[in-house]
């Protein structure tokens, strides 16, 4: 029996659809049945609702202790999906909280019921800081505590010393760290709110740079690399290092809208940060634009992806070809 915790959003959704098509059985965590709906609409998306009825869930939380003992009960391995995605400073504890302690749970009842193996989810944003003389980010690049990071990559960093701990402690372990994630079927959150304000007439872009991957190889590759003698390892998933401003260009050609007109240079992502957090504080607003998502606007970080062509002599899905798929399902 396999587990997957966040198997209610992007990634642990569309993992559960590629469990049960190999024929696992599979558990999946929810915290309520609300959170459900948003599974259930993607196998729907994807014409697969007779699959959805062999999921056992259990209600469950990662920062509730009592309701996991219910959820480990017969699983051999887990798939650690679950995470909390923000960059506003309001939810710097909370992001933590749930992140490295959430994490450390998980990693403490898989020692307990000797769980086989645990692969999680992790982040390029946990990755490291490029030294002077690198010019392209791999796993082995130097996490730098003394350079700026957001709250989000400190507590995706925090989560992935709990999995070495485990390792430690006698757990396989295999960690990910995907790039933006896109995917289809969660357009109100993540990568996804991408898709939407451009739809909705989004008018400027910025010329920074990241890694992305579709959401379809990062779940072929979670299943593979559990399924392999792989273990002890990270893995950078990163299909192609895309400028923002051709992203967002080719999601507007997808979905037959006007491409963001307007350039937005650095300084202005600073004025705009800013001016956002006065809106928040004076008038209560919900953070739109924090300091670190400012920054991460116009920088040009390049993500190796080699390590995880060697190891599975996988080809990456073109992100452009996927985004013309996606928006036409």
């Amino acid at each position: 029996m396999v587990l997957v915790t966040g198997g209610t959003g992007l990634v642990g959704a569309h993992l559960l659809i590629h469990l049960l098509e190999k024929g696992e059985n599979v558990c999946a965590i929810y915290r309520s049945l609300g959170s459900t709906q948003k599974a259930k609409s993607l196998f729907s998306l994807y014409k697969k609702e007779a699959l959805y009825e062999s999921i056992q869930w259990i209600e469950a939380d990662i920062l509730d202790i009592p309701s996991l003992e219910n959820a480990f009960q017969g699983i051999d391995q887990v798939y650690h999906c679950a995470a909390m995605i923000s960059f506003d400073p309001k939810e710097e504890d909370l992001v933590r909280k749930t992140n490295i302690e959430g994490t450390a749970n998980i990693v403490n009842f898989c020692l307990a019921y000797n769980i086989k193996k645990l692969c999680h989810v992790s982040s390029i944003a946990a990755l490291g800081d490029l030294a002077s003389h690198e010019s392209i980010i791999t796993e082995e690049t130097e996490w730098n505590p003394e350079k700026p990071h957001s709250d989000y990559a400190i507590s995706k960093y925090g989560a992935e010393m709990e999995i070495w701990r485990g390792q430690q402690e006698g757990l396989e372990v295999i960690i990910l760290n995907p790039g933006i994630i896109i995917g289809p079927g969660f357009w109100d959150q993540g990568s996804g709110e991408l898709f939407t304000k451009v739809k909705n007439g989004l008018p400027f872009y910025t010329k920074g740079s990241t890694g992305f991957v579709a959401v379809s190889d990062v779940v072929t590759i979670m299943y593979e690399l559990m399924k392999s003698d792989i273990h002890g390892e990270r893995f950078t998933l990163v299909s192609q290092n895309i400028v923002f401003k051709d992203l967002l260009f080719t999601i507007a050609d997808a979905l037959k809208v006007k491409r963001p007109k307007y350039h937005t240079k650095p300084y202005l992502m600073n004025t705009l940060w800013k001016l956002d957090w006065i809106a928040s504080n004076v008038f209560g607003k919900k953070r739109q634009l924090s300091k670190a998502s400012a920054r991460s606007s116009y920088s040009t970080d390049l993500y190796s992806n080699e390590k995880i062509k060697n190891a599975l002599n996988i080809t990456f899905i073109g992100v452009p070809d996927y985004i013309k798929k996606i928006t036409t399902l």
